[in-house]
């Protein structure tokens, strides 16, 4: 697909302003979302209470399944952040995708690999800070890279590189393809006659929903690769 984008040139720097607003957009839901269900807290949860103590277990869950607690428990905060916001960010450009004078304004931010390549280098960076402030550097540079044989130590530099791109173009190709194919069928449709388009119609759905569930599991996958990437960091059975 052949796609323009708004660009700002600030000297030498180019900021895509459509992946500004839509990130922007992003944050804003996801907070609204956090605000509008931790409002008037119950001892019994009702409504939208439900939904965010679910959303709570949820990543608890992912967390345990990682981690003790009493190790993993800092980082509960972190994983429903990015479990939301990767889900929100996913959802944002299957509905509809907004273009104006040729540059695309709205669709999914983590349709581009610039934005899901950035979120994974800062998770993967979180890691490591992790890792040295609850390890100390020594321990956790010999316990990391070093262990258990020194010559492996080239390969744990390829396995980091390896984790951030696999990490950061997962959700891109599988987000990107999404409404690539969503796209194709919209196109389909506006060039065939009423009938073949009411036809039409019905795979253009189906593979909305599906969308919405690859959506929601590539959400899942990157909060659990976090996880997983921060218990390698911070545990030193790991």
């Amino acid at each position: 697909m052949d796609e323009h984008f708004p660009i700002l040139k600030l000297g030498p720097i180019s900021f895509n302003l459509s992946n500004v607003l839509m990130i922007t957009v992003t944050c804003v839901i996801v907070l609204f979302i956090a605000i509008f269900c931790t409002r008037n807290l119950k001892r019994r949860p009702t409504g939208k209470q439900n939904f965010i103590e679910w959303v709570m277990d949820f990543v608890r869950n992912i967390i345990n399944s990682n981690m003790d607690w009493k190790t993993g428990g800092r980082f509960h905060v972190l994983g429903i952040t990015i479990l939301l916001f990767v889900f929100v960010a996913n959802m944002l450009g299957l509905p509809m995708q907004i273009a104006v004078h040729g540059n695309v304004w709205w669709r999914s931010p983590t349709a581009d690999p610039i934005v899901t390549l950035t979120l994974a280098i800062m998770i993967v960076s979180l890691t490591h800070y992790y890792g040295v402030k609850m390890r100390g550097f020594k321990n956790y540079f010999s316990g990391t890279y070093l262990s258990p044989m020194k010559f492996l130590f080239p390969l744990k530099i390829i396995e980091e590189f390896a984790n951030t791109l696999t990490l950061g173009l997962r959700l891109y190709g599988n987000i990107f393809a999404g409404e690539v194919l969503l796209s194709l069928i919209a196109t389909q449709l506006a060039h065939v006659n009423i009938f073949v388009g009411i036809f039409s119609i019905i795979p253009a759905i189906a593979w909305q929903a599906f969308s919405v569930f690859i959506g929601a599991i590539q959400a899942y996958i990157f909060t659990m690769l976090t996880m997983v990437y921060m218990a390698h960091k911070v545990s030193d059975e790991h």
